[in-house]
C-alpha cells in the first residue's frame, strides 16, 4: 500500500484526501480510523468517503471534526504498515518465560533486545516465487508462525488463521551486508503484531552467471515466540517446502506451544522449588567479570578495547578459535567426562573468580542457557517455540582444587538442574531472591548453541537441483543480561563466540575476553589431572595478555585480524543507537542526525527551476534504502534526504526553508512511519502562507525503484 496525502486548494483548512495505491482492505481502514477516534473520544466525530477508480486506486475524502486537526500522516503510517493477519481464531496462555522476555523487551523498546538473527549463503539459482510461497507455506502450518501477545493485563497468545510471511528481497548493489544486518535488527519486531519471524534475501534469482556472489538469508525472530533452536527447525521445514514447488506437505504442527503452556500447568512445582532454593548462589557469590574499582577513578566513558563509541551503549565482539583449537579444545574436554560448554563455563568461572581477587575459595555464580528440550513432553524437539531458557548456575571456586576437579562440579550442576529446566528464570529468581538484590537480570550470560539433529537441510536434493547451502550462522541477541557470552561452531569447525555487553556497565570488558580466549586455547595444552585452579591462574598473570593486541578494529564481518595465540577477534559496531548517530561515514545504520548540514543532497537536479523531492527519514529506515531510491530515481529534480531528529517536524521545516522560499515545486516521501513528521512539515508550511507539497508515503516492502517510480509521477504532478 502506498499513500499520497494531497493538501488540496488554499487556504488548506479543510482535511487533506488521501490516494490509496494498490490492494486495499476494507477492515484496515477502518481498524485505523478507529485507533485515530480513540485518540480523541471527546472531540468531534470524522466520516469519510472512499470512492474506487479502477483496480489498486481509491481516493479516501473526511468530512467534519475541527478544521486543520485530522491526524492524515498518523492515518496514512497505519496504513502503510497494517497487519498482515486475518482472523482470530484461538487464543493460548502464554508460558511464565514467554511473559518475562515480553516484559523486558516492552520494558526497553528500541533496543534490538530479544531479537535474534540467523544468516546464511545460497549457491546457485534461487526461484523467488518459489522462495516466497515456501515461506508462506510454513507460515499456514506452523502456528507459532501467525502468533502474537494480546494487550492484556495478563498477555495471552493469539493465534490468527492467515499472516501473510514478510520476505523482503533486496538487489546485490545494495551497500554492504553487514548494514542490511543491522538495519534488520534495529528495525526489531513487534511480538503484539503476528509474524515473529522475518525473511531477508540480497540477491538472488532463477539464473545465476559463475561469477555472481552468492544470494544472502537473513532470518531475524523474537525469542518471545521464537529460539534458536526454531529458528532452525523452521529452516529445514522451509527447504522441504521448497523442493516441494513451495507447499508443505501436511497439516498443521501438532503439538504446538498451546499444548505445551497446558503441559507446563500440569507441573507439580514443588520439587522444583525446593531444587532451585537449595541451589540458590550465597549472597557474597562474585558474579562480575571485572574487579572492583570503589574508590578508583571513574573510567565508565572508557570504551572496551575494539570496541566503537563511548559511553552508554551495547558493544558488540567476536572471538574465534581455528577449528584445530576447537578439535583439540574438546578433546580435552571429553577426556574428563565434560564437553566444549563445559569448558567455556569454566574459563567463565575462573574470570569471575580472579577478578575477586580471592586467595581461598569463593562462591562465582552466572547464568547458562538450556534449550527447555530436555523434558518429557512427546516431540518437544520438533517443537518450535520459545523455550531456551537462561538458568542460574552457581560453583565455589577453589584456588586449590584442580581444574578437572572444577569441570565435573559444573558438569554435575548441570545434570542436576536438568530435570527441572522448564522452570523459567523469573519465577527461580522470585523463589530465591533477596530483597538487596535486584530483581532483574544481573551478571553474565553463557550461551552455548544448541541445535536440533540433521538441522542443515537436505542438501542432496538441493544439490540436484543445482543449489548449495551453507550452514546456517546465529549472529546472537541482545538480552537481558549486561553481559552474554554465545558459542556456535561455524562451517569450517571453528568455535565463534559473540560477546554482547553494556558498556555502561563494563567498560574495560576486553581485556577479560582476551583472557578467555587464551584459556580455551592454553587449558588443552596444560591442564593435566593435578593442574590446580591456582596454578593456571599464575600462568594467566605471567601470560600477561594484551588485549589490545586480540582486539582488531575491523567492522562486523570483517576479517578480523589474528591474536599472538591463533585467536581471531572481531569487534562490532555499536547496537544502541546514541554511539552511531554521527557516524561520518553516511552509509551506516544511522542518518547521522545534527550534523554540519540538516539537508543531505543524495542527486542534484538537473537543470534549474524543477524542484525537489525531499526524503523525510524515520528511526528505523537506513542510509542505504535511501541511497538506492536515488540511483533509482530517473525524474530531473534535486532527490534530498532531511538530516533532522525524524520525529521533530519544526525541524525539518527550518531546514527546507531555503528551499521553499526559492519558490520551487517540492515534494515530500519516504517510508512508513515518517507520516507524522512529513504532514507536520506541510501544516507549518501552510500556516506560513506557503504552498503545502503532496506527501508519498510507502510501506517498508516497497522496493526503492518503485517508491523512486511513485515520487517521480507525484513531482510531475505537482509542476
Amino acid at each position: 500500500m502506498t499513500v499520497v496525502v494531497d493538501p488540496g486548494e488554499p487556504p488548506y483548512d479543510a482535511p487533506p484526501f488521501l490516494e490509496l495505491r494498490g490492494p486495499l482492505d476494507t477492515r484496515s481502514l477502518e481498524a485505523a480510523l478507529d485507533r485515530l477516534a480513540a485518540r480523541r473520544p471527546d472531540g468531534p466525530a470524522w466520516q469519510h468517503r472512499l470512492r474506487p477508480h479502477g483496480p489498486g486506486l481509491h481516493t479516501l475524502r473526511l468530512t467534519m471534526g475541527a478544521p486543520g486537526e485530522f491526524p492524515a500522516g498518523l492515518l496514512a503510517d497505519l496504513l502503510t504498515d497494517p497487519p498482515l493477519t486475518g482472523r482470530r481464531v484461538r487464543t493460548a496462555g502464554a508460558s511464565p518465560l514467554q511473559l518475562e522476555l515480553l516484559a523486558d523487551a516492552d520494558a526497553h523498546p528500541g533496543t534490538g533486545r530479544h531479537v535474534e538473527q540467523l544468516a546464511w549463503d545460497w549457491h546457485g539459482p534461487l526461484d523467488p516465487e518459489r522462495f516466497t510461497a515456501a515461506w508462506q507455506s510454513l507460515f499456514d502450518r506452523e502456528s507459532v508462525l501467525r502468533s502474537a501477545f494480546d494487550d492484556g493485563p495478563e498477555p495471552r497468545i493469539v493465534v490468527h488463521d492467515r499472516v501473510r510471511a514478510e520476505v523482503v528481497r533486496l538487489p546485490h548493489s545494495t551497500e554492504d551486508w553487514a548494514s542490511v544486518v543491522e538495519y534488520d535488527r534495529r528495525r526489531g519486531l513487534d511480538p503484539r503484531r503476528p509474524g515473529p519471524l522475518r525473511v531477508t534475501v540480497l540477491g538472488g534469482g532463477p539464473v545465476v552467471s559463475v561469477t555472481a556472489p552468492p544470494t544472502r538469508v537473513l532470518l531475524t525472530y523474537h525469542h518471545a515466540l521464537l529460539d534458536d533452536w526454531s529458528a532452525r527447525l523452521l529452516l529445514r521445514e522451509f527447504y522441504r517446502a521448497y523442493l516441494a514447488d513451495g507447499v508443505l506437505p501436511g497439516g498443521e504442527r501438532r503439538p504446538d506451544m498451546g499444548d505445551y503452556t497446558q503441559w507446563l500447568a500440569r507441573q507439580d512445582i514443588g520439587p522444583a522449588r525446593e531444587f532451585w532454593t537449595e541451589a540458590a548462589p550465597p549472597p557474597d557469590a562474585a558474579h562480575s567479570p571485572l574487579p572492583d574499582t570503589s574508590g578508583a577513578p571513574d573510567t565508565s566513558g572508557t570504551p572496551a578495547p575494539g570496541s566503537h563509541g563511548t559511553g552508554a551503549g551495547t558493544g558488540r565482539t567476536r572471538l574465534r578459535l581455528t577449528a584445530g583449537q576447537t578439535a583439540r579444545l574438546g578433546a580435552w574436554a571429553a577426556g574428563w567426562g565434560s564437553t566444549e560448554s563445559g569448558a567455556l563455563q569454566a574459563v567463565w568461572a575462573l574470570l569471575l573468580y580472579r577478578a575477586t581477587g580471592s586467595a581461598g575459595p569463593r562462591p562465582v555464580r552466572f547464568s547458562v542457557t538450556v534449550s527447555g528440550r530436555g523434558i518429557p513432553f512427546d516431540s518437544v524437539e520438533r517443537l518450535p517455540g520459545s523455550l531456551r531458557n537462561p538458568l542460574p548456575m552457581s560453583v565455589v571456586v577453589d584456588p586449590r582444587s584442580s581444574v578437572p576437579a572444577l569441570l565435573a562440579l559444573l558438569r554435575d550442576r548441570a545434570l542436576d538442574m536438568a530435570a527441572y529446566e522448564w522452570v523459567s528464570a523469573g519465577r527461580i529468581r522470585g523463589w530465591t531472591g533477596t530483597p538487596d538484590r535486584p530483581a532483574g537480570p544481573e551478571g553474565s550470560l553463557v550461551a552455548f548453541d544448541g541445535r536440533p539433529r540433521n538441522a542443515d537441510g537436505p542438501a542432496p536434493e538441493l544439490a540436484a537441483r543445482g543449489i548449495r547451502v551453507d550452514p546456517p550462522e546465529t549472529l546472537g541477541a541482545r538480552t537481558a543480561f549486561p553481559l552474554t557470552l554465545a558459542a556456535h561452531h561455524d562451517e569450517a569447525g571453528g568455535l565463534v563466540m559473540t560477546v554482547t555487553y553494556d558498556r555502561a556497565q563494563l567498560a574495560g570488558i576486553g581485556g577479560v575476553l582476551a583472557h578467555a580466549a587464551y584459556l580455551l586455547d592454553e587449558l588443552p595444552r596444560i591442564a593435566g589431572e593435578f593442574t590446580t585452579v591456582a596454578e593456571v591462574l599464575e600462568l594467566l598473570s605471567a601470560a600477561d595478555v594484551d588485549a589490545s593486541a586480540d582486539m582488531g578494529t575491523e567492522a562486523d564481518m570483517g576479517t578480523g585480524v589474528e591474536a599472538g595465540t591463533g585467536v581471531e577477534a572481531r569487534p562490532t559496531t555499536d547496537d544502541g543507537t546514541e554511539s552511531e548517530a554521527g557516524d561520518s561515514t553516511g552509509t551506516g545504520t544511522g542518518t547521522g542526525f545534527g550534523g554540519a548540514s540538516a539537508i543531505i543532497t543524495l542527486r542534484p537536479s538537473r537543470k534549474p527551476g524543477v524542484g525537489t523531492v525531499c526524503l523525510v527519514p524515520t528511526h528505523s529506515t537506513p542510509r542505504f534504502r535511501h541511497d538506492l531510491l536515488a540511483r533509482s530515481y530517473r525524474g530531473p529534480e534535486a532527490l534530498v534526504l532531511l538530516d533532522t531528529p525524524p520525529d521533530d517536524a519544526r525541524a525539518g521545516y527550518d531546514a527546507l526553508r531555503p528551499l521553499i522560499d526559492a519558490g520551487g515545486p517540492l515534494v515530500l516521501g519516504g517510508f512508513t512511519g515518517c507520516g507524522v513528521a512529513a504532514y507536520g512539515i506541510t501544516r507549518l508550511i501552510a500556516e506560513n502562507g506557503g504552498r503545502p507539497p503532496l506527501i508519498v508515503l510507502t510501506g517498508t516492502a516497497t522496493s526503492a525503484a518503485d517508491l523512486a517510480r511513485l515520487l517521480e509521477s507525484a513531482a510531475e504532478r505537482a509542476g
